[in-house]
């Protein structure tokens, strides 16, 4: 199928594809946005009942469009579903839910996308923008195929209900894996397991929250190996409950279990525990199998890529991965730079595609 020379189409409708589209069309292209799920919200809808975010609403905005209500509250799961809604509807670009892609290859100096309907779309230039949600990252331990009790990803979680009473180990160290410990031990007894203990970096310091001093002091815009080296690790927003939780038993933490065996997990010295489930938060990788066929990715599946311009293929971008080019590349609040970022260079090279084409 056919679309205008000038088409840009754009993989993911969640924040990371709505920043794309208002950049793409910013930059005087037609944005084209292919949406898998029923809404054009991303993965939002699908995450665990009592998210919450971490940084406020004043901090958690699209460009153009301020998050509605109290500036200094942390805005829920659905109340940020349906802000990406409203959003989406005031873009006047074309978004086409329920339509998933699944193979993009070169044509010409752009691209051909198939979808699952069948449809193959031509595409001047490509934004992969589609997250991470469908691709969870789950470790792979001695014994654990024989794992008798339940074992999941927190991308499968939703609410404690199913988990009262039982013994639950959460794997992870950072924000989702705290947040999720913590309100499973409301009715379950849980411990959080991770390679590196806990690290707490307090949410509000002086009645302010953290977002407003690394607003202020630019920390959001650092690139991400400035992170690495001076904090060291992930870190968990204090909001008050979590490490006090800890210090009271409420929760408990210990390092890593080594193993399965049966019922049970293996701790690192060597004691077998029967646990009832055991829930990884253990992050997900970029989910671009599509990609495959281009020859953009590299042997592990991750983007080849410099701050989400590809290094393979001009008119081809990312955005919306983790730490792309800062510390809240794949945030509400930092995603829109990164799209401007990458649309820059990808709409350079449409406008001269064409014209060499006519040579």
């Amino acid at each position: 199928m056919s679309t205008p020379d000038d088409t840009v189409v754009i993989v993911g409708g969640g924040q990371s594809g709505l920043a794309a589209a208002h950049a793409v069309r910013t930059a005087g292209l037609r944005p084209l946005v292919l949406e898998a799920g029923d809404r054009a919200a991303g993965s939002w809808p699908h995450y665990y009942d009592s998210l919450t975010l971490f940084s406020p609403a004043r901090h958690s905005a699209m460009p153009g469009a301020p998050f509605p209500g109290d500036p200094d509250r942390y805005p829920h799961r659905d109340e940020v579903t349906a802000y990406l809604e409203r959003y989406a509807a005031g873009l006047d670009v074309e978004i086409r839910t329920g339509t998933a892609v699944e193979a993009v290859e070169a044509d010409g100096a752009g691209f051909a996308v198939r979808t699952a309907d069948g449809r193959t779309l031509s595409a001047a230039g490509l934004v992969a923008a589609s997250g991470s949600f469908a691709n969870p990252r789950l470790p792979a331990l001695p014994g654990q195929d024989g794992f008798t009790g339940r074992l999941l990803h927190a991308a499968d979680y939703r609410t404690p209900a199913p988990f009262s009473g039982m013994r639950v180990v959460v794997v992870g160290g950072g924000n989702s894996a705290v947040q999720i410990g913590y309100e499973l031990s409301g009715t379950a007894s849980v411990t959080l397991a991770s390679r590196l203990p806990i690290r707490f970096l307090q949410q509000r310091r002086g009645g302010r929250d953290l977002h407003d001093w690394l607003v202020e002091t630019g920390f959001d815009r650092l690139p991400p190996e400035w992170l690495v080296h001076y904090v060291g690790g992930t870190l968990v927003m204090e909001t008050g409950d979590y490490e006090q939780a800890l210090i009271s038993g409420r929760l408990d933490w210990r390092p890593m279990f080594t193993a399965f065996d049966g019922e049970a997990v293996v701790w690192a010295d060597g004691h077998p525990e029967p646990v009832d489930a055991v829930i990884f938060a253990t992050g997900y990788r970029p989910a671009l199998g599509y990609l495959g066929p281009l020859g953009a990715l590299g042997d592990d599946g991750a983007p080849l890529h410099t701050g989400g311009v590809s290094a393979t293929h001009p008119g081809l971008a990312y955005v919306g991965l983790e730490f792309q080019r800062s510390f809240s590349s794949n945030t509400l609040r930092g995603v829109h730079r990164d799209a401007a970022h990458v649309v820059a260079p990808l709409a350079a090279h449409v406008r001269k595609a064409p014209a060499a084409a006519g040579l």
